[in-house]
């Protein structure tokens, strides 16, 4: 069976563990034959968007057939809207048995469409990654782009689809409020971590690797945050500060990602010698080790997809509560935030750090439940059955 993951909603990063990766990456693993078609956007060495130079086809680093697909034209519009050069032509030339949509919003799913049209025999499934914590944040997104130009273009795909998924509750919810799909064709497909690399961050160590690394000793309690730095996530700051406080000298966090230029002072100004670390960018491949090398994890800002990845590896969590993001509460591996606030992260903190049997509770759950939910092998098989 052939399956061609389409990804032209959206970036696809080689070398990352984004779900638009691990997918294709896993359904080849079950023995499927697997394509990806996708569109010019990247990300540079920072992680932040780019876009690769001209349309080109390859083979990835999990031996996949990639097509990147250049667009209509150069102005920005195209981009916006997602119009290409090809789209027809690269599906028929796959010739898909399941085509996986990484995301509706793309004017060319009309061609989509005509090649389902032309072969009633293909199965589609279509993911959301939108919600209004990372889209439809302004009037003309909220009321053009996703009120009427992505509605339209999910309802040209509806009838073709077996099921629509949402990656987070919140964004099962964006499917059947902003584009009102049929919510029995709605469901959560939950995003996840690599299960190989999780099994390579487990290995005892190099676990003891990255703690010596940054001089963390074996009884430490070594607390971990990671992603971008900007200032929509200034609540890492919060948590820095939050650490500082803490008198116990056995507490320690280390904070990865990269930083905008205006916060760069800022975080070198909350770096305690020996105590809050600020260790730069880590390169995607290696954050499983990172974040397996911690005791607790703590994302006090917007969800990312490290929440989960920390999930499937087993680790405790503090996370910024989120309206439809709890979906990483598999009944005691997490606390949640409620505020931004220094002073509750530190008391968040210190009631685990305090009550060795609250995190031996966590710690128990997040190992028995986090990989069994949140093993990419398991949501690949799951999201086409």
């Amino acid at each position: 069976m052939k399956i061609v993951h389409l990804c032209l909603a959206c970036f696809f990063p080689d070398n990352y563990s984004y779900q638009e990766n691990m997918l294709p990456k896993f359904h080849k693993e079950l023995g499927y034959s697997v394509e990806v078609i996708a569109s010019l956007v990247t990300f540079d060495k920072n992680g932040k968007a780019a876009y690769i130079e001209k349309a080109s086809t390859y083979q990835n680093e999990y031996d996949i057939k990639v097509t990147r697909l250049d667009y209509k034209r150069p102005e920005k519009l195209y981009r916006t809207l997602k119009r290409y050069v090809g789209t027809y032509d690269a599906i028929v030339k796959s010739s898909p048995d399941v085509l996986f949509i990484h995301g509706c919003q793309f004017r060319d799913i009309d061609k989509v469409v005509k090649y389902i049209n032309q072969h009633p025999n293909v199965r589609v499934y279509v993911d959301n990654h939108a919600d209004f914590s990372n889209s439809a944040t302004n009037w003309v997104s909220r009321n053009i782009l996703h009120r009427i130009v992505w509605k339209r273009a999910a309802h040209l795909i509806e009838p073709y689809t077996t099921k629509f998924y949402g990656v987070l509750p919140a964004r099962v919810d964006f499917l059947k409020d902003v584009y009102k799909l049929p919510p029995e064709k709605c469901e959560l497909l939950v995003m996840g971590a690599d299960d190989e690399k999780v099994m390579e961050a487990k290995q005892p160590g190099i676990r003891q690797e990255i703690r010596e690394k940054y001089g963390i000793h074996s009884d430490d309690f070594l607390i971990m945050t990671g992603g971008k730095i900007d200032m929509a996530k200034r609540q890492t700051l919060l948590l820095m500060q939050a650490v500082a406080k803490i008198q116990n000298p056995k507490v320690k966090l280390i904070v990865f990602g990269s930083v905008v230029p205006e916060m760069k002072d800022e975080v070198a100004s909350l770096v305690v010698p020996d105590r809050v670390q600020y260790i730069g960018w880590v390169q995607s491949d290696q954050s499983d080790k990172y974040f397996g090398a911690a005791d607790l994890v703590v994302f006090p800002g917007r969800h990312s997809v490290f929440w989960e990845q920390v999930a499937g590896l087993g680790i405790p969590m503090i996370c910024k509560y989120w309206e439809g993001t709890t979906h990483i509460d598999l009944g005691g591996n997490v606390e949640f935030l409620h505020k931004d606030s220094a002073d509750e992260i530190y008391e968040k903190i210190m009631s685990v750090v305090e009550e060795p049997g609250k995190y031996k509770k966590m710690k128990c759950v997040a190992e028995e439940k986090g990989m069994e939910t949140f093993s990419y092998r398991k949501i690949a098989e799951r999201c086409i059955e």
